[in-house]
């Protein structure tokens, strides 16, 4: 059976055009905003700039040795699909899990993964997993051990080139937020990969020299099997003799689809299509890119609570941006669509008024919208706009007016709603004069005069029930919880104000391993990674490590680099004095100026950066992750742990 590649899209959308511009010195700059209103209710919106650097970029690498995966074959799965969700009422479901014998523990596992030597001196393996009939998988990896410099590949069989690439040090970021929240459980130590469409993927993981495949200590007790075909094709799939594809689309015959209206292009920007993990399953919402009040760029994103409402169910998120047809109605995706793979923060959820607001653990691509929002009350007769994926589908958008109010509960996992006879409930109750709304719409954002005023939580609207309803969680009642990240109060004496985060947007620093030296290497200037990437192939990227500032801002303190010109390693401090005791004492080591900026005491939501002395090379190790330092503390006695120097952050 033909399985379309572009569900989970694992294609890159790396992009190099501001190395020359970043080697410069020069750092992106922000679209302007809409404008602010002076009372802080309304935030104009803003659009991702097209020289933004992404996270993961397609690798330049020499060809990797192939490897021979074992085999784990689920055979046929006997699960009936859950029932479809036709209505506004609730997520979508598309996918169920299953259990793997075979895989279920650190010892079964370690049995599959047949370590064999690597092309760059390591070690390699790999496992394959099958599930006859599934349109798509994602496995879920239960980590109790991983070296942070292992690299862990994803792929479907056949596409090895197209391969998802990830640091174990990222991976232990995500299971890291899991724990701090709240969850040490199985599930909360669970990375669930990126997936790819198709009966089969294959799981891959990769060692630096000097790392024994004995350190990784994972299982695969369950993956998800899709029983949805969300494949769609794209418009370069497209035979150009015939000019259409296959008909696409779960979603009912009444829906409008969004490219064929213009005037809503900034708004339909703003909206992506969710795909996360639940211990029931998979399931599809929709959910809104929205602008703070500085525009910052920092990627806030708002959904409903019956989609997300936990932090181990935000960090399975995968994001799908401009999922929508090229030209109107033409029946195909555009080849234009981006997936984000990596998950999100939760910030704030609340039951009812049914809302979570998340931020993305990756940065939005070039071209999205951060979605103005307003947070007054709107009257009724107000009309609106909605854009959302209804069934997993390409964009669509309806339009109708707010009837009254109504005032909803959660029942199980749906939201029930009772109309108001006035404008005072919590809910804006919306009736649809074109287009409608169904399961995997529940999220979406509302608009009012271009502005985000609401979000999807239940409803009767169907095509077949043009008098029938949907309920929207306003805006205006759940913005006062979420106004600390959208419009926070800086104290500009002291840098920090109420619920604030500085004077600027924080930078990536992103990681490498240089597998010849031993030795890492980090850098928060997008065009030096991509040049290193590009020109020093024993230098291996292992993705973001934290966060800091690109500049100086108030109460943030220099962290100082130095290049050692005898081992080719690099040195960071945050203390001046050793800095200055650097440049007098040890030549050898070349001052190479602040490179970002960060904390050098704790607070404003910043984590320790922890420091690793290589007793028998000399050079330093860095990482915020405290199950790495762990992990070094127990498996290489040669480093001698300094404690922490510094303080960071995990996300923007």
């Amino acid at each position: 059976m033909r399985r379309d590649k572009n569900f989970w899209n694992l294609g890159w959308a790396g992009k190099a055009s501001l190395a020359l511009a970043l080697m410069a010195g020069l750092a992106p700059g922000w679209a302007q905003s809409a404008g602010v209103v002076s009372d802080g209710l309304k935030v104009g919106a803003h659009t991702q700039p097209l020289n933004t650097p992404e996270e993961f970029v397609k690798l330049k690498r020499s060809a990797i040795s192939p490897v021979v995966p074992a085999l784990v074959d689920l055979g046929e799965w006997g699960g009936l699909k859950s029932q479809d969700l036709h209505g506004g009422n609730g997520a979508f479901q598309v996918a169920a899990k299953r259990q793997s014998a075979a895989s279920s523990s650190v010892i079964a596992t370690n049995k599959l993964l047949k370590w064999q030597a690597s092309a760059s001196g390591g070690e390699i393996a790999a496992i394959s997993f099958e599930s006859a009939d599934a349109f798509g998988l994602r496995l879920g990896v239960q980590i109790d051990s991983l070296p942070g410099s292992a690299l862990l590949r994803v792929y479907a069989q056949g596409r090895r080139d197209e391969a998802f690439e990830i640091a174990g040090q990222r991976v232990l970021q995500t299971l890291e937020a899991n724990l701090k929240a709240g969850d040490d459980s199985a599930e909360g130590r669970t990375w669930w990969t990126p997936g790819a469409d198709g009966e089969e993927l294959t799981l891959e993981i990769e060692l630096p020299a000097g790392t024994p495949g004995s350190l990784v200590q994972i299982s695969v007790p369950s993956i998800v099997h899709v029983y949805h075909d969300l494949s769609l094709p794209l418009e370069s799939d497209v035979t150009p003799n015939t000019g259409k594809a296959e008909v696409i689309g779960n979603s009912g015959a009444c829906n409008l689809d969004s490219t064929c209206y213009e005037e809503y292009r900034s708004q339909r920007d703003a909206v992506a299509r969710m795909v996360y993990i639940t211990p029931a399953g998979g399931y599809l919402c929709t959910g809104t890119l929205l602008n703070d009040k500085s525009s910052s760029g920092t990627p806030y994103f708002v959904t409903a609570n019956h989609c997300i409402s936990s932090q181990t169910v935000a960090s399975t998120l995968q994001t799908f941006w401009f999922f929508r047809t090229p030209t109107c109605n033409a029946r195909t995706l555009s080849s234009a669509t981006k997936t984000l793979q990596n998950g999100a923060t939760l910030l704030y959820t609340s039951v009812s008024p049914d809302a979570t607001l998340l931020r993305l653990n990756d940065t939005p691509p070039a071209g999205a919208v951060f979605a103005g929002w307003d947070a007054s009350a709107q009257r009724a007769n107000a009309s609106v706009v909605a854009l959302h994926h209804p069934a997993g589908d390409l964009q669509k958008i309806s339009f109708g007016a707010i009837s009254t109010t109504s005032t909803c509960g959660p029942v199980d996992v749906t939201v029930m709603c009772a109309p108001m006879n006035d404008m005072s409930g919590d809910y804006y109750r919306v009736k649809w004069s074109q287009g409608t709304t169904q399961g995997g719409s529940s999220g979406s954002g509302l608009f009012v005069g271009g502005y985000l005023t609401a979000t999807l939580s239940s409803g009767t609207a169907t095509c077949s029930n043009r008098a029938g309803h949907d309920d929207y969680a306003r805006f205006d009642r759940v913005y006062p919880a979420m106004k600390p990240w959208l419009n926070p109060v800086i104290d500009t004496g002291a840098g920090t104000g109420t619920g604030g985060t500085g004077d600027g947007k924080r930078a990536a620093v992103y990681r490498f391993y240089n597998t010849q030296t031993g030795a890492h290497f980090y850098t928060a200037n997008a065009g030096e990674r991509d040049y290193v990437i590009g020109n020093y192939p024993a230098f291996q990227y292992e993705n973001v490590a934290f966060y800091a500032y690109p500049a100086a801002t108030t109460d943030q303190s220099p962290i100082f680099r130095f290049f050692n010109t005898k081992t080719g390693a690099h040195f960071y401090t945050a203390n001046a004095a050793e800095r200055d005791y650097v440049i007098s004492e040890y030549p050898v080591f070349k001052y190479e100026g602040p490179v970002w900026f960060a904390q050098t005491q704790t607070g404003n939501s910043s984590v320790p950066i922890y420091r690793f002395f290589n007793t028998k090379t000399g050079a330093h190790f860095y990482t915020v992750n405290a199950a790495e330092r762990d992990f070094v503390i127990a498996a290489y006695p040669v480093f001698k742990y300094e404690g922490p120097v510094y303080y960071v952050w995990t996300t923007q």
